[in-house]
């Protein structure tokens, strides 16, 4: 069967507008990103570093998240992830911080996974329940290293450049806002690192499946478009 030119016209339209939606979406995951980017200071929170395979000849065999050493938390606890091992790190403070009632002398500095696998076109999250979050500071930034099975090592390290254009390899980012900021998502203020864990343990879920949905929406649309096309060229 043929179809009039407009119609293919409108069939073209459709899938051009799907193909540019999802590769949008593949751009703006392609990072080691913290999910979600946003927590209220002094609260704590549940934060999942998110990890893409970017190579299409390579799994991701290992993951390191390298805490702020500027900002020590007094409370890390890491989710236990299905097919990979954990190790948590602890260093000694320059000088003590008062935490739970007593002084805290070392601090969480580093967490690596290992032992699983994320293959091409696959991403993996990675929960950490932390806090307190600081309030001298408007973000945290987390170094990360993407290690590769033909032994390629990544580095997501390079700070965000206000106004200017994003790095080559950012580092994850989770911005603090002041108590009762305007941006909402993902914060726990005033809960205990359990409940902080709870409350946000559904959000990169929301987010992929929100993005996927208007991926959907457009082929709809697009289809929807060609039928009624089609339906008028018939009349």
């Amino acid at each position: 069967m043929s179809f009039a030119p407009h119609v293919r016209r409108a069939g073209a339209i459709a899938s051009l507008s799907s193909i540019s939606v999802v590769g949008l979406a593949t751009a703006a995951s392609a990072h080691v990103t913290a999910n979600p980017d946003s927590a209220e200071q002094g609260s704590y929170a549940k934060v999942a570093f998110r990890v893409p395979n970017e190579r299409d000849n390579a799994s991701t065999t290992e993951v390191v998240v390298h805490l702020p050493a500027e900002h020590p938390l007094s409370s890390v606890s890491v989710r236990p992830t299905p097919g990979w091992k954990v190790k948590v790190e602890k260093s000694e403070l320059p000088e003590p911080i008062e935490a739970h009632g007593g002084k805290l002398t070392e601090a969480v500095s580093k967490i690596t996974w290992t032992g699983g696998e994320i293959e091409p076109g696959q991403f993996q999250e990675f929960d950490v329940s932390m806090g307190q979050l600081p309030t001298g500071t408007d973000q945290m930034v987390f170094k990360a290293d993407q290690t590769y099975s033909n032994g390629e090592v990544v580095k997501w390290e390079e700070p965000p450049v206000e106004g200017g254009a994003e790095p080559e390899h950012p580092a994850p980012v989770l911005k603090l806002l002041p108590e009762g900021g305007t941006e909402t998502a993902g914060l726990v203020a005033g809960k205990k690192p359990a409940e902080a864990a709870e409350a946000t343990s559904d959000d990169g879920t929301a987010r992929l499946l929100g993005g996927l949905g208007i991926a959907a929406g457009v082929i709809g649309v697009g289809v929807g478009g060609l039928g009624l096309t089609r339906a008028r060229s018939r009349s």
